[in-house]
């Protein structure tokens, strides 16, 4: 007897679901070398072109001659440098609260704050096309778990309505397979009615979205009663790695004793923090960066409209090209590589069965050039397709 992986993997190949890594040979950018060829990408998170930025890798540099590479121990041991708490004040003062708190990735940070704020004989209520993380923090977290429709307040209410003791609701700011943005108003309205807490992961708004690339608070105009709990994320719009929780003077301590992944992990790079500082001021004071990325989503909705090309309804730097079945995606995607263009198939079950998807990524470093390019390949791929009867019967 013992565990039989072959069939499994067998299984998923089957399917067209299986996933191999790819493998990046030169510093990320739109320019990149990906299994030794050359490729113009549209398939990275650095909203705001800061992965590589020349100021950003000097801060990086810098702060390893002083500080070394290493954190050394948790933050609660004696791993809680002078440049972490630097980059939590500004952060805090970023996103107009009293505190934030720094986790080494975005996944412990939703893993530790949920867990940390509910558990047996309470409730969380996520919307239903959250990312991994946020569902399966909410699984671990051992409160009761319902998921509402997406984006759905009346469905939300309706949930509420039955909770039992303390309720959570959990929601993305920006869903990042799909790129809509969450209609946060009415959820902080609906979470306020029922006393229940709203708390947002803004990993994706960060950056691309607010007047100051404060997300999807500042876009909406809301404050920390409307979202006491607010999640970032640093490996995306700011180009470096890490996570941060703003709130409460309150919140913050309250992860600081409960919040496990944040107790028990070694803290990120002091170099790392100080890379993020000056990634942080880049991209508060450099306000071409989103004028110029805003032009890029314009372009590319309008060409990809002229193309007949199904797009999802984004207004962010996420652009999924609806293809249906897992196959023909890939097919599409090959297609683009074949023309030296890298767009990532996006699959069951990272997205739900039969909605497969291209999923394009427009950042600041593209030229309107590059993205005409990206029009040009797709508009000599789409008719090589040929129909897909999934969708077909989808729409019947």
């Amino acid at each position: 007897m013992g565990f039989d992986l072959s069939a499994r993997l067998a299984e998923r190949r089957a399917a067209q679901l299986y996933r191999q890594r790819p493998l990046l040979q030169s510093p990320q950018g739109p320019l990149a070398v990906v299994d030794g060829q050359a490729l113009l990408t549209f398939c990275n998170n650095d909203y705001l072109g800061l992965a590589s930025h020349p100021e950003v890798v000097a801060a990086w540099q810098a702060g390893a001659e002083r500080w070394g590479v290493g954190g050394g121990a948790s933050h609660l041991v004696i791993g809680h440098s002078s440049p972490h708490h630097e980059l939590e004040e500004a952060l805090a003062e970023f996103t107009g609260r009293p505190r934030a708190l720094l986790f080494s990735n975005g996944y412990m940070a939703n893993l530790g704050t949920v867990t940390a704020l509910v558990g047996q004989g309470d409730s969380v209520l996520e919307d239903r096309l959250n990312h991994a993380s946020l569902l399966d923090a909410g699984l671990l977290s051992g409160a009761r778990f319902s998921r509402y429709l997406h984006n759905d307040a009346q469905s939300l209410a309706a949930r509420l309505d039955k909770a039992v003791g303390d309720s959570l609701v959990v929601s993305d700011g920006v869903f990042s397979m799909d790129g809509d943005i969450a209609d946060l108003p009415a959820l902080a309205r609906t979470a306020k009615a029922r006393g229940a807490w709203l708390m947002v992961d803004d990993a994706h708004g960060f950056g691309p979205l607010g007047a100051n690339g404060g997300g999807c608070v500042e876009h909406f105009g809301l404050g920390i009663d409307d979202v006491p709990v607010l999640i970032g994320t640093l490996g995306k719009a700011f180009g470096t790695s890490g996570a941060f929780v703003a709130g409460s003077e309150e919140l913050i301590e309250t992860l600081i004793q409960f919040a496990r992944p944040y107790i028990y992990t070694t803290s990120q790079p002091p170099a790392l923090a100080c890379a993020t500082l000056k990634s942080l001021q880049l991209l508060r004071s450099e306000h071409w960066r989103r004028e110029h990325l805003n032009a890029l989503i314009a372009q590319f909705r309008q060409g990809a409209e002229q193309i007949g090309l199904t797009l999802m309804d984004s207004f962010t730097p996420i652009q999924p090209i609806l293809i249906g079945d897992a196959g023909r995606a890939l097919r599409l995607s090959q297609m683009l590589r074949e023309r030296g263009l890298l767009v990532t198939a996006i699959r069951p079950p990272t997205v739900p069965a039969g909605s497969a998807r291209l999923r394009v990524t427009l950042s600041t470093a593209h030229t309107s050039e590059q993205v005409q390019l990206l029009l040009q390949a797709l508009a000599q791929c789409w008719p090589l397709l040929g129909v897909d009867e999934t969708m077909e019967q989808a729409h019947a």
